[in-house]
């Protein structure tokens, strides 16, 4: 994939060591606000193609995320997401995957463009390879549940995963939102404390498992999230592609 271009930013994928470095550091400071030098690292960035968004004035990293490419299916036990879903349900999905994962934007920098250039450049990624679909784990910051049962209620209400495709408990330490919540959720307020990685798998058609991951290790809740291409609106699909250009 060539470089991605859009006003001051420009999104490329990691070339180098110091690039996955980089990207490591971005991540450390983003999940864990550590700022001293230390790196976010696990086995599965080896495995992984890393994406970098830079400020094309300063070539200041400000966001990165990376992709896992499965065949279909059959493969979701290679997922990082496996380790925490019992996600024996999409091993039949017959299309190409790509797991989307380590999602973050610099804390100190906020640019809605900076989420619109990263969507581009999966976008672009997903045309070129024929995806049908992107799926991984969407983090709230924190583990306290409490402070997101409004955004958990709109998600029971909302977006649940289809039946066909439903994440099963896996991780010992869960929030079973779906089942646990009874309150209405204040719109407003939902959105609000709706990570924004995860608002706009929503917008595109997206889905959620019915429990939350409670990860103290990286200190987040997160939800199994789902999207199949073929379900984004069009005019959404348009705008998307609109951007890749």
């Amino acid at each position: 994939m060539t470089p991605l271009a859009k006003g001051r930013y420009q999104a490329r994928i990691a070339e180098t060591p110091a690039d996955l470095q980089a990207a490591q550091a971005l991540r450390r400071q983003a999940f864990l606000g550590d700022d001293q030098g230390g790196l976010d690292a696990d086995a599965f960035d080896a495995l992984c193609t890393h994406f970098l968004v830079e400020d094309r004035n300063t070539g200041r990293l400000v966001c990165c995320f990376r992709i896992l490419p499965l065949a279909d299916g059959a493969e979701i036990g290679r997922s990082y997401a496996a380790q925490f879903y019992e996600l024996s349900a999409l091993k039949g999905f017959d299309g190409r995957m790509v797991e989307m994962g380590r999602f973050c934007i610099h804390p100190d920098v906020q640019d809605a463009d900076i989420l619109r250039v990263a969507w581009g450049a999966m976008t672009t990624y997903v045309d070129e390879n024929n995806v049908e679909m992107l799926f991984g784990c969407s983090s709230f910051s924190g583990t306290d549940a409490a402070e997101y049962f409004d955004a958990f209620a709109m998600l029971r209400d909302k977006h649940l995963a289809p039946k066909r495709w439903l994440p099963q408990v896996k991780a010992p330490n869960v929030f079973r939102f779906a089942a646990r919540l009874r309150r209405k959720p204040d719109p407003k307020r939902a959105q609000m404390r709706m990570p924004p990685l995860l608002r706009t798998y929503l917008l595109m058609g997206g889905w959620v498992s019915d429990h939350a991951v409670v990860d103290s290790q990286m200190n987040t809740l997160h939800v199994f999230t789902g999207l199949e291409i073929r379900a984004i609106p069009p005019a959404r699909k348009r705008l998307l592609r609109a951007i890749a250009v």
